[in-house]
């Protein structure tokens, strides 16, 4: 391989990062803007609450949707058509986002944008693990997700400009994001297709982007189910913990108002961090599972705090949400083990699915916390979710296989 492409600062990982980090600011836009988009269509505090998740997990139905439809067809048409179509789409939804004026419209245009956002990640982060040198793929997809997660930044600060006190001005936020894609549509351009795709791509023998595959053989079903669950963490901490820190907050009787749009702002940032540092840690350690291993530690210890929070003030509460992110800086680390423990036939499709069975996870992890509520109120549901989750994770996380420096061009056995 010529060494202009194995930089670590190629076209391939600067447009990945860009592309992320458009992906983030449209994914977690919702969750900035929830409280003054929903109460301008007229919604009460409780109800803000309530159809808020209703709206988060319909997104999250069409990320876990999306995750397979553009899986399968990473492996099968290439990871650049699927990323050209996947940023069209979500960029029209978020488009669609500012002229919605029900729940029922914004839940169904945050399913369309979720059926988008789904191809970017999994897609963008398997053509840059196969156009890098094994020895500097960890470090090049955390640049990738550690760049790309400022997004979540950049949306608050796009918030912050354009929403006023009264939750006016929300839908250019939208308008935002919309433009944002279509602008990096042009910037894809110069993005060359993966070699390995490349070799089988004509050919008839290889099976590419068999979604079934991977519930055919017991081996491959486990890698693929401990994959995902090792990600379980991340959207618990998300899109319970942080998204709802505003509620959290008055259970623990938090002094002074804390707005989870800078509370996420704040873990993202954190985030990114995490997730640029995981890879040059897992460089040092020699191991993608002791850096996650590290990770899941810190964001449990992070999550302990935040429950104990009680009568304290509401900047702590940034303090640990930031901490709590900074542990949850694993995402690359975690897409990157799934792209590399699976053949070139069906890595775009694992690449793709796993992100997004993870997000989709919310929904699970979303109803265990509920279900809670009514026999052990809102903070034990809280805790009491978090226990399960930890539990999986690092369960799954041990039975998952070591994939640093692993060779990536092979096929995957019928």
């Amino acid at each position: 391989m010529e060494h202009k492409k194995i930089s670590l600062f190629n076209i391939a990982v600067i447009v990945g990062a860009l592309g992320y980090f458009v992906d983030i600011y449209d994914l977690l836009l919702f969750s900035i803007i929830r409280v003054p988009s929903l109460r301008s269509l007229g919604l009460s505090t409780d109800e803000i609450a309530r159809q808020g998740l209703h709206i988060l997990n319909i997104q999250m139905i069409g990320l876990l949707i999306g995750g397979i439809i553009w899986g399968i067809l990473g492996d099968k048409k290439g990871r650049l058509k699927v990323l050209f179509a996947s940023i069209i789409l979500y960029s029209l939804g978020n488009i669609a986002n500012g002229f919605v004026h029900s729940v029922d419209q914004y839940a169904l245009v945050r399913f369309i944008t979720g059926l988008g956002l789904a191809g970017e990640l999994g897609a963008g982060i398997t053509l840059v693990s196969e156009l890098m040198p094994k020895e500097k793929r960890g470090i090049a997809t955390s640049l990738v997700a550690g760049i790309g997660l400022s997004g979540a930044v950049f949306a608050y600060f796009v918030r912050q400009q354009f929403v006023t006190a009264s939750g006016d001005g929300w839908r250019n936020c939208y308008f935002i994001g919309g433009g944002l894609g279509f602008l990096l549509l042009f910037l894809r351009v110069g993005v060359l297709e993966s070699g390995m795709f490349k070799s089988i791509e004509q050919s008839v023998k290889v099976r590419k982007g068999n979604f079934i595959m991977l519930f055919t053989n017991g081996k491959r079903l486990k890698k693929y189910l401990t994959a995902i669950l090792i990600a379980l963490p991340n959207w618990y901490v998300i899109g319970i913990l942080i998204t709802f820190s505003d509620k959290f907050s008055k259970e623990m009787n938090i002094v002074g108002p804390v707005d989870p749009g800078k509370a996420i702002m704040v873990a993202y940032a954190a985030i990114s961090i995490g997730d640029i540092l995981i890879g040059f840690i897992s460089q040092w350690f020699k191991s993608r599972k002791k850096s996650l291993y590290l990770f899941h530690i810190i964001t449990v210890i992070a999550v302990v705090w935040y429950f104990n929070l009680q009568g304290q003030s509401a900047t702590m509460v940034y303090i640990v949400a930031a901490l709590m992110g900074f542990g949850t800086g694993f995402w690359a680390m975690f897409v990157t083990m799934a792209a590399e423990q699976f053949g070139t036939n069906i890595r775009a499709t694992v690449a793709t699915t796993a992100p997004n069975m993870a997000r989709g996870s919310l929904n699970l992890v979303s109803l265990l916390f509920v279900s809670l509520q009514s026999s052990q109120g809102y903070l034990k549901s809280g805790w009491i979710t978090g226990i399960v989750v930890f539990v999986i994770a690092f369960t799954c996380l041990a039975l998952t296989e070591e994939t640093f420096n692993k060779d990536l061009n092979y096929i995957e056995p019928d």
